[in-house]
């Protein structure tokens, strides 16, 4: 698979830098299309094609039970949010849902504060794990995925996190809800938003921070990133807007773009068998971490992050140890 992963990379190009204050986009481009069919999550949520639901009365935080009843396949991305039932949840990898099926995937708490039901089904919302998070978390599961063959994180860390961020954004939510520090920002965010749009042939983009690579999201289709990129964007435009120093002068210089992506292309790659249809292909190296979810050979979607200084150095899964350095896991 490194060989097919290796060849999707290099149909990306690099576009025309868009900025905004602290946030950067580069947008890449590329004609690569793969031939399957499927709909995206608020696609099928939006037709009722598919019943996301605990997978039982008295639920489990990590699982839930999504019930597939279309005819063709569903993507899930990683860190979509789904709202409702006993607790608010995000998906922890990307799945391709099969054909009429009933699946179990795994998920990660992010409303600490309640755990009853509010309607019995789940719905998705134009909301993702923020990008900080999202980063840590994929770390998180390749190292349980090595470990444990599952697609686990630490939902403490994940907790915690939430609340250090709607403490540093002034946010309050009596349950706790990721939601809430979206929604408390949104006016500001929209600002954000604005100021990028996808372009011809765009299946993905890296995005910097501060004039640091953060990360990039990359689809086998164009079409998929234009229906996901207000998700995207904000999950990225959120820790931009955490990490906002007006003095701070970092230039987004193409150059760290092409050079993250020297390093994605350099990185080892172990498959795993998905959740769903498809090969689990978790990428990383002593800079980044992340996966790519292919069928056939062909990559459907793929995200990678930039390490922190901590997660590069932080090669045990001690929670003592953890706990000591999350005061600094922001990005450096």
């Amino acid at each position: 698979m490194m060989k097919q992963i290796g060849e999707y990379l290099d149909t990306l190009k690099v576009g025309r830098k868009q900025v905004y204050r602290n946030l950067a986009m580069f947008p890449l481009l590329s004609s690569y299309r793969v031939a399957v069919e499927y709909v995206t999550l608020d696609e099928a949520i939006d037709g009722d094609l598919i019943e996301v639901a605990e997978v039982d009365e008295e639920g489990s935080v990590p699982e839930l039970r999504v019930k597939n009843r279309h005819s063709a396949m569903v993507l899930i991305m990683d860190g979509e949010e789904l709202v409702g039932a006993k607790q608010n949840r995000i998906v922890n990898t990307t799945i391709l849902l099969p054909p009429k099926s009933t699946t179990v995937i795994p998920v990660s708490c992010v409303e600490q504060g309640r755990w009853h039901y509010e309607g019995r089904r789940f719905r998705s919302e134009n909301r993702m794990l923020f990008h900080g998070l999202r980063a840590a978390k994929a770390g998180q599961v390749n190292e349980n995925l090595r470990a444990r063959g599952a697609y686990l994180a630490d939902q403490g860390f994940l907790w915690e996190e939430l609340s250090r961020k709607a403490s540093r954004m002034k946010t309050y939510s009596p349950t706790g809800a990721m939601a809430d520090i979206y929604e408390g920002k949104r006016g500001i965010l929209s600002e954000y938003i604005e100021k990028f749009p996808a372009v011809s042939d765009q299946v993905g983009a890296i995005f910097m921070i501060n004039g640091k690579v953060a990360g990039m999201d990359a689809f086998g289709r164009a079409d998929t990133f234009e229906k996901v990129f207000s998700k995207l964007l904000d999950s990225y435009a959120l820790d931009a807007l955490d990490l906002y120093d007006e003095n701070n002068d970092g230039r987004a210089l193409k150059s760290s773009v092409t050079g993250f992506l020297k390093s994605v292309r350099s990185a080892e790659v172990h498959e795993h068998p998905s959740v769903g249809a498809g090969t689990d292909c978790r990428i990383e190296s002593r800079s980044t971490a992340g996966f790519a979810l292919a069928l056939d050979g062909r990559v459907i979607h793929m995200s990678v992050f930039r390490k922190t200084i901590n997660q590069r150095n932080n090669n045990t899964n001690s929670r003592m140890q953890r706990f000591s350095q999350r005061r600094e896991n922001r990005l450096v």
